[in-house]
């Protein structure tokens, strides 16, 4: 690539990050009332994104090879063991990966 190249892509890229980052407030102001469809999706997006990724991580998951998915299943019940106990998605993260982790190390 060209310094010019470069410069470009890299403008472009600053550009793309500001509009993102700041266009909802240039487009929702205080003054008026936001729309009921973006306080739908804010309030219904997070569930639908997690259902998503939950289908994302158990799409590959081979349930009639020799472990019958146990570790995925085993690991994701352990993530909503611990999430409905702590309510921390951090740790939830960490203790599901970490059991994943050994699981699929260590016992299967």
């Amino acid at each position: 690539m060209t310094v010019m190249q470069e410069f470009i892509t890299v403008t472009a890229a600053v550009l793309a990050t500001v509009l993102t980052r700041f266009l909802p407030f240039w487009i929702f102001n205080k003054q008026e009332k936001t729309p009921r469809l973006i306080t739908d999706l804010e309030h219904f997006l997070p569930a639908a994104i997690m259902a998503i990724l939950v289908v994302y991580c158990y799409k590959d998951a081979d349930f009639t090879g020799p472990s019958h998915g146990l570790p995925e299943l085993i690991a994701g019940v352990l993530v909503i063991i611990v999430h409905l106990w702590q309510r921390s998605m951090f740790l939830s993260l960490i203790v599901g990966t970490g059991a994943y982790i050994l699981l699929i190390n260590y016992l299967f």
